[in-house]
């Protein structure tokens, strides 16, 4: 019966989620009409009222016993020049994260923009697709320098089911050059799921729970004084690919 009820409550879940994003169209009209002239100060406008829909989309996986979610050390993102560094196992990595800490900025891929029910948030909100091109780095250079906080996934895509964190180096370095600290964020999911390509049917033997834990920070300065940016980028990677490593298994 357990099983059947997160079934109906996964179901219902993603329903809830799709109307949600229609009708952000809706909601976020004042904000995607302008969405070449909008300042930062309407962004995060947006961010809010994206994030306040999106708690309420995660209170009722809570409620419907799908998931439950605990966060350790939240207080400590969204500070001005702020680069989050998150693994990132699930597809509702992204929607736990901001319906916590609304006032982040994100990157997120270019091809979400195709689908209606994230276009308008992602427009509205000023998150960053990536493009993996110069004027991608010259806009997160601006967001970061700017007082913005960025998440960013360094992997690029969901964990594998092997749970092997593999890390690109180009978050890192955009860190080195923008940030004025970078945080690692740390989700463990219990078991796993809503993983890249798994139907959302398959539902799991017991309910997921996620444990969402804020590192300590990191001072890209002290990294950058110790080797140039490409040597330092290259062993910072590897220190959080390790880190990651360790924490998630």
């Amino acid at each position: 019966m357990d099983r059947i009820r997160r079934f109906l409550g996964t179901l219902f879940g993603f329903v809830l989620f799709g109307v949600a994003g229609l009708l952000f169209r809706l909601m976020l009209l004042p904000y995607t009409r302008r969405a070449a002239v909008l300042t930062v100060g309407e962004h995060l406008a947006a961010r809010r009222l994206v994030g306040r829909v999106w708690r309420f989309f995660v209170r009722y996986l809570e409620w419907s016993g799908v998931l439950s979610v605990r966060f350790h050390g939240a207080e400590h993102l969204g500070r001005p020049g702020q680069l989050v560094l998150s693994n990132h196992p699930s597809l509702l990595d992204v929607v736990l994260l901001i319906s916590r800490v609304p006032q982040l900025n994100c990157i997120v891929k270019k091809d979400l923009l195709d689908n209606p029910v994230m276009k308008s948030p992602i427009i509205a909100a000023g998150f960053i697709p990536n493009t993996e091109s110069e004027a991608m780095l010259n806009q997160v250079d601006a967001v970061l320098k700017g007082g913005e906080s960025l998440l960013v996934f360094p992997e690029g895509t969901r964990t594998g089911w092997d749970g092997v964190v593999r890390m690109h180096r180009g978050a890192v370095s955009m860190g080195l050059r923008s940030a004025a600290v970078m945080t690692p964020v740390v989700i463990k999911m219990t078991p796993p799921n809503f993983k890249k390509g798994q139907p959302w049917y398959r539902i799991p033997a017991r309910k997921i729970h996620y444990e969402i834990t804020v590192g300590e920070d990191i001072d890209p300065r002290a990294w950058l004084a110790q080797k140039p940016l490409p040597i330092a980028a290259r062993r910072l990677n590897d220190y959080l690919q390790q880190y990651f490593t360790e924490k998630t298994q």
